[in-house]
């Protein structure tokens, strides 16, 4: 419920910013953390300061959180979810996501992915999402898209998800 409160938030503002003539990057940060990349932006550029090997490592762990639950491998998607999110409950995602999984067929289709900023221990993930959803339970489906930045952070030696910001349609937000 807590993410819910925070998802509706956030699509709120991020609407109100999208409807104004002048689309800035909110200097404030949310949560405690700062999204290095405006979602209503038009110009995606490459953090500059990404070592070859952490980039590579990135790009990975962004795979498989993507691959994960496009494959309903539970498991391994809940890996994917840091244990210090404040985007998070593990316990109450794993729940969501069981019941999702279930429920609904989704193929989540990444372009445009680029690491937009990069820390030696947190970095965020660009990418534009194509979404093809099926319920189960009727047969519809539907497709949609979303540009989203998905923040990670890294958790000895390895990147875990830290939190999702996205503007556009999100299928699985609670």
């Amino acid at each position: 419920m807590k993410r819910l409160r925070w998802l509706l938030l956030l699509v709120v503002v991020l609407v109100l910013a999208a409807c104004s003539d002048k689309v800035e990057e909110q200097d404030t940060p949310e949560q405690g953390e700062e999204v290095g990349f405006s979602l209503t932006g038009d110009s995606i550029e490459e953090a500059e300061n990404i070592p070859e090997d952490e980039k590579k490592a990135i790009l990975e762990a962004f795979n498989v959180y993507i691959t994960s639950f496009n494959e309903k491998n539970l498991d391994a998607y809940m890996d994917m979810i840091s244990d210090h999110s404040e985007s998070f409950d593990k316990e109450e995602e794993l729940e969501y996501i069981e019941t999702f999984f279930a429920d609904y067929d989704l193929v989540r289709d990444p372009t445009d992915i680029t690491i937009v900023k990069y820390q030696e221990d947190e970095a965020q993930v660009f990418s534009t999402l194509g979404h093809k959803l099926k319920q189960l339970s009727s047969g519809l489906e539907k497709e949609e898209s979303a540009r989203q930045v998905t923040v990670f952070t890294k958790e000895e030696g390895n990147w875990k998800v830290k939190s999702v910001h996205s503007i556009g349609e999100n299928p699985t937000a609670q």
